[in-house]
Protein backbone atom coordinates (compact mmCIF):
# COMPACT_ATOMS: atom_id res chain seq x y z
CA UNK A 1 0.00 0.00 0.00
CA UNK A 2 1.40 3.35 -1.02
CA UNK A 3 1.93 5.96 1.65
CA UNK A 4 2.04 9.65 0.74
CA UNK A 5 3.65 11.61 3.54
CA UNK A 6 2.97 15.32 3.58
CA UNK A 7 5.75 17.28 5.30
CA UNK A 8 5.43 21.00 4.75
CA UNK A 9 7.53 23.87 6.04
CA UNK A 10 11.13 23.92 7.27
CA UNK A 11 12.09 21.81 10.28
CA UNK A 12 15.02 22.84 12.42
CA UNK A 13 17.88 20.46 11.64
CA UNK A 14 20.07 19.99 14.72
CA UNK A 15 21.12 16.59 15.94
CA UNK A 16 18.86 14.17 17.76
CA UNK A 17 21.61 13.78 20.36
CA UNK A 18 20.89 17.35 21.43
CA UNK A 19 17.27 16.42 22.07
CA UNK A 20 15.80 17.92 18.93
CA UNK A 21 14.00 16.03 16.21
CA UNK A 22 15.49 16.28 12.72
CA UNK A 23 13.51 16.22 9.44
CA UNK A 24 14.95 12.78 8.63
CA UNK A 25 13.72 11.41 11.94
CA UNK A 26 10.25 12.84 11.27
CA UNK A 27 10.05 11.17 7.85
CA UNK A 28 11.43 7.87 9.10
CA UNK A 29 9.52 7.45 12.34
CA UNK A 30 6.30 9.47 12.20
CA UNK A 31 3.84 7.25 10.38
CA UNK A 32 0.75 5.13 10.76
CA UNK A 33 0.89 1.45 9.86
CA UNK A 34 -2.50 0.02 9.00
CA UNK A 35 -2.67 -3.08 11.20
CA UNK A 36 -6.08 -4.38 10.22
CA UNK A 37 -7.13 -7.59 11.94
CA UNK A 38 -4.64 -6.98 14.77
CA UNK A 39 -5.88 -7.44 18.32
CA UNK A 40 -5.18 -4.58 20.73
CA UNK A 41 -3.69 -5.42 24.16
CA UNK A 42 -6.86 -4.94 26.20
CA UNK A 43 -5.21 -5.75 29.54
CA UNK A 44 -3.34 -2.43 29.46
CA UNK A 45 -4.40 -0.05 32.20
CA UNK A 46 -5.07 3.68 31.86
CA UNK A 47 -6.64 6.42 33.99
CA UNK A 48 -10.11 7.69 33.20
CA UNK A 49 -11.27 11.30 33.63
CA UNK A 50 -11.87 10.68 37.35
CA UNK A 51 -8.35 9.39 37.87
CA UNK A 52 -9.46 5.78 38.29
CA UNK A 53 -7.20 3.01 36.99
CA UNK A 54 -9.10 0.96 34.45
CA UNK A 55 -8.26 -1.80 31.96
CA UNK A 56 -8.95 -1.14 28.29
CA UNK A 57 -11.16 -4.22 28.08
CA UNK A 58 -13.73 -2.39 30.21
CA UNK A 59 -14.53 -0.31 27.11
CA UNK A 60 -14.86 -3.31 24.81
CA UNK A 61 -17.08 -6.36 24.49
CA UNK A 62 -20.43 -4.77 23.66
CA UNK A 63 -19.94 -2.16 20.94
CA UNK A 64 -17.39 -1.03 18.31
CA UNK A 65 -14.89 1.58 19.46
CA UNK A 66 -13.65 4.69 17.66
CA UNK A 67 -10.06 5.25 18.81
CA UNK A 68 -8.14 8.54 18.57
CA UNK A 69 -4.58 9.27 19.73
CA UNK A 70 -3.94 12.93 20.65
CA UNK A 71 -2.51 14.90 23.52
CA UNK A 72 -4.67 17.39 25.35
CA UNK A 73 -2.23 20.32 25.46
CA UNK A 74 -1.33 19.97 21.79
CA UNK A 75 -1.45 23.46 20.20
CA UNK A 76 -1.83 22.18 16.68
CA UNK A 77 -3.27 19.16 14.90
CA UNK A 78 -4.90 17.35 17.84
CA UNK A 79 -7.61 19.99 18.14
CA UNK A 80 -8.33 19.63 14.43
CA UNK A 81 -8.62 15.85 14.82
CA UNK A 82 -11.09 16.15 17.71
CA UNK A 83 -13.04 18.93 16.00
CA UNK A 84 -13.30 16.88 12.81
CA UNK A 85 -14.38 13.82 14.74
CA UNK A 86 -17.08 15.55 16.78
CA UNK A 87 -18.38 17.33 13.66
CA UNK A 88 -18.88 13.95 11.98
CA UNK A 89 -20.31 12.28 15.08
CA UNK A 90 -22.95 15.00 15.32
CA UNK A 91 -24.25 14.05 11.87
CA UNK A 92 -24.53 10.31 12.59
CA UNK A 93 -27.79 8.67 13.58
CA UNK A 94 -25.74 6.51 15.92
CA UNK A 95 -24.84 7.88 19.36
CA UNK A 96 -21.72 7.34 21.47
CA UNK A 97 -22.58 5.09 24.39
CA UNK A 98 -25.43 3.44 22.51
CA UNK A 99 -24.16 2.06 19.18
CA UNK A 100 -20.42 2.65 19.71
CA UNK A 101 -17.80 3.86 22.21
CA UNK A 102 -15.19 6.57 21.68
CA UNK A 103 -11.73 6.33 23.25
CA UNK A 104 -9.52 9.42 23.16
CA UNK A 105 -6.08 8.50 24.50
CA UNK A 106 -3.33 10.97 25.34
CA UNK A 107 0.14 10.07 24.03
CA UNK A 108 1.77 12.35 26.64
CA UNK A 109 2.36 10.41 29.90
CA UNK A 110 2.67 13.69 31.84
CA UNK A 111 -0.93 14.70 31.20
CA UNK A 112 -3.41 14.34 34.03
CA UNK A 113 -7.00 13.18 34.51
CA UNK A 114 -7.89 16.81 35.23
CA UNK A 115 -6.82 17.77 31.70
CA UNK A 116 -8.74 14.80 30.31
CA UNK A 117 -11.84 15.79 32.27
CA UNK A 118 -11.70 19.33 30.90
CA UNK A 119 -11.43 18.06 27.32
CA UNK A 120 -14.31 15.66 27.87
CA UNK A 121 -16.54 18.41 29.20
CA UNK A 122 -15.65 20.64 26.24
CA UNK A 123 -16.38 18.06 23.55
CA UNK A 124 -19.47 16.60 25.19
CA UNK A 125 -20.90 20.11 25.18
CA UNK A 126 -20.14 20.41 21.47
CA UNK A 127 -21.48 16.92 20.75
CA UNK A 128 -24.74 17.65 22.53
CA UNK A 129 -26.09 14.08 22.72
CA UNK A 130 -27.87 12.81 25.83
CA UNK A 131 -26.07 9.93 27.48
CA UNK A 132 -22.84 10.46 25.55
CA UNK A 133 -20.89 11.04 28.78
CA UNK A 134 -21.05 7.27 29.34
CA UNK A 135 -19.77 6.53 25.85
CA UNK A 136 -16.95 9.01 25.16
CA UNK A 137 -13.87 8.46 27.30
CA UNK A 138 -10.74 10.60 27.63
CA UNK A 139 -7.81 8.61 29.00
CA UNK A 140 -4.31 9.28 30.27
CA UNK A 141 -1.69 6.69 31.13
CA UNK A 142 1.85 5.67 31.90
CA UNK A 143 4.51 5.75 29.20
CA UNK A 144 4.71 1.96 28.97
CA UNK A 145 0.95 1.55 28.46
CA UNK A 146 0.79 4.36 25.90
CA UNK A 147 3.67 2.97 23.86
CA UNK A 148 2.28 -0.58 23.97
CA UNK A 149 -1.12 0.59 22.72
CA UNK A 150 0.15 2.97 20.03
CA UNK A 151 2.61 0.37 18.77
CA UNK A 152 -0.15 -2.25 18.52
CA UNK A 153 -2.30 0.25 16.60
CA UNK A 154 0.56 1.23 14.26
CA UNK A 155 0.57 4.84 15.48
CA UNK A 156 4.21 5.99 15.50
CA UNK A 157 5.18 9.42 16.85
CA UNK A 158 8.29 11.26 18.03
CA UNK A 159 8.82 13.47 21.08
CA UNK A 160 11.15 16.47 20.80
CA UNK A 161 12.56 17.22 24.26
CA UNK A 162 14.01 20.60 23.33
CA UNK A 163 10.74 22.04 22.08
CA UNK A 164 8.40 19.85 24.17
CA UNK A 165 6.31 18.89 21.16
CA UNK A 166 5.10 15.56 19.82
CA UNK A 167 5.42 14.95 16.09
CA UNK A 168 2.54 12.73 15.02
CA UNK A 169 0.11 12.13 12.18
CA UNK A 170 -3.67 12.60 12.01
CA UNK A 171 -6.00 9.60 11.97
CA UNK A 172 -8.72 7.78 13.85
CA UNK A 173 -9.36 4.02 13.96
CA UNK A 174 -12.46 1.86 14.21
CA UNK A 175 -12.06 -1.22 16.42
CA UNK A 176 -14.38 -4.20 16.76
CA UNK A 177 -16.08 -5.04 20.08
CA UNK A 178 -13.49 -7.78 20.59
CA UNK A 179 -10.65 -5.24 20.23
CA UNK A 180 -9.54 -5.98 16.64
CA UNK A 181 -8.46 -3.09 14.40
CA UNK A 182 -10.96 -2.87 11.55
CA UNK A 183 -10.57 0.44 9.71
CA UNK A 184 -8.39 3.60 9.56
CA UNK A 185 -9.52 7.11 8.64
CA UNK A 186 -6.73 9.57 7.82
CA UNK A 187 -6.66 13.36 8.02
CA UNK A 188 -8.98 15.65 9.97
CA UNK A 189 -12.26 15.11 8.12
CA UNK A 190 -14.11 11.81 8.32
CA UNK A 191 -17.00 11.15 5.89
CA UNK A 192 -20.14 10.38 7.87
CA UNK A 193 -21.32 7.69 5.46
CA UNK A 194 -17.99 5.85 5.51
CA UNK A 195 -17.70 6.08 9.29
CA UNK A 196 -21.26 4.78 9.70
CA UNK A 197 -20.55 1.74 7.52
CA UNK A 198 -17.24 1.14 9.31
CA UNK A 199 -19.02 1.09 12.69
CA UNK A 200 -21.72 -1.22 11.34
CA UNK A 201 -19.17 -3.63 9.87
CA UNK A 202 -17.02 -3.56 13.00
CA UNK A 203 -20.07 -4.40 15.12
CA UNK A 204 -20.17 -7.69 13.19
CA UNK A 205 -16.41 -8.22 13.63
CA UNK A 206 -15.84 -7.52 9.94
CA UNK A 207 -12.47 -6.06 8.94
CA UNK A 208 -12.05 -3.35 6.31
CA UNK A 209 -9.24 -2.97 3.77
CA UNK A 210 -6.18 -0.74 3.77
CA UNK A 211 -6.44 2.67 2.11
CA UNK A 212 -3.96 5.15 0.65
CA UNK A 213 -2.74 7.65 3.20
CA UNK A 214 -2.21 11.37 3.12
CA UNK A 215 -0.55 12.05 6.46
CA UNK A 216 -0.90 15.43 8.08
CA UNK A 217 1.97 15.86 10.48
CA UNK A 218 1.49 17.81 13.68
CA UNK A 219 4.90 19.44 13.57
CA UNK A 220 6.29 22.44 11.74
CA UNK A 221 9.07 24.77 12.80
CA UNK A 222 9.38 28.27 11.37
CA UNK A 223 12.99 29.41 11.97
CA UNK A 224 12.18 32.97 10.85
CA UNK A 225 9.43 33.32 13.46
CA UNK A 226 11.28 31.16 15.98
CA UNK A 227 8.23 29.06 16.76
CA UNK A 228 6.11 26.15 15.66
CA UNK A 229 3.13 27.01 13.50
CA UNK A 230 -0.08 25.23 12.62
CA UNK A 231 0.55 22.80 9.79
CA UNK A 232 -3.14 22.59 9.01
CA UNK A 233 -3.20 26.27 8.01
CA UNK A 234 -0.49 25.55 5.46
CA UNK A 235 -2.48 22.66 4.07
CA UNK A 236 -5.53 24.90 3.81
CA UNK A 237 -3.52 27.52 1.94
CA UNK A 238 -2.39 24.91 -0.56
CA UNK A 239 -5.99 23.73 -0.95
CA UNK A 240 -7.04 27.33 -1.59
CA UNK A 241 -4.40 27.70 -4.30
CA UNK A 242 -5.58 24.49 -5.96
CA UNK A 243 -9.18 25.76 -5.82
CA UNK A 244 -8.21 29.10 -7.41
CA UNK A 245 -6.29 27.35 -10.18
CA UNK A 246 -9.24 25.04 -10.85
CA UNK A 247 -11.71 27.93 -10.98
CA UNK A 248 -9.35 29.86 -13.23
CA UNK A 249 -9.18 26.95 -15.65
CA UNK A 250 -12.97 26.65 -15.64
CA UNK A 251 -13.35 30.37 -16.44
CA UNK A 252 -10.88 30.13 -19.35
CA UNK A 253 -12.83 27.22 -20.84
CA UNK A 254 -16.14 29.08 -20.49
CA UNK A 255 -14.73 32.25 -22.08
CA UNK A 256 -13.44 30.27 -25.05
CA UNK A 257 -16.84 28.65 -25.53
CA UNK A 258 -18.53 32.04 -25.36
CA UNK A 259 -16.19 33.48 -28.00
CA UNK A 260 -16.79 30.52 -30.34
CA UNK A 261 -20.56 30.90 -29.94
CA UNK A 262 -20.32 34.64 -30.68
CA UNK A 263 -18.28 33.97 -33.83
CA UNK A 264 -20.83 31.43 -35.04
CA UNK A 265 -23.65 33.91 -34.47
CA UNK A 266 -21.78 36.66 -36.33
CA UNK A 267 -21.08 34.29 -39.23
CA UNK A 268 -24.77 33.40 -39.40
CA UNK A 269 -25.83 37.07 -39.47
CA UNK A 270 -23.33 37.81 -42.27
CA UNK A 271 -24.70 34.94 -44.32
Amino acid sequence: MKTMTLVLGVLLGTSVAQGQVTPDKIVEEVRIDQKMNTKLPLDLRFRNERGESIALREYFGKRPVILAFVYYECPMLCTQILNGMVATLKTLKFTAGREFEVLTVSIDPRETPELASGKKEQYLLTYGRDGAEAGWHFLTGEKESIEALTDAAGFHYVYDEKTDFYAHAAAIMVVTPEGTLARYFFGIEYPARDLTFAVMEASQERIGSAVDQLLLLCYQYDPAAGKYSLLVSTVLKISAVITVVTLGGFMVVMLRRERKARRRNEAGEDA
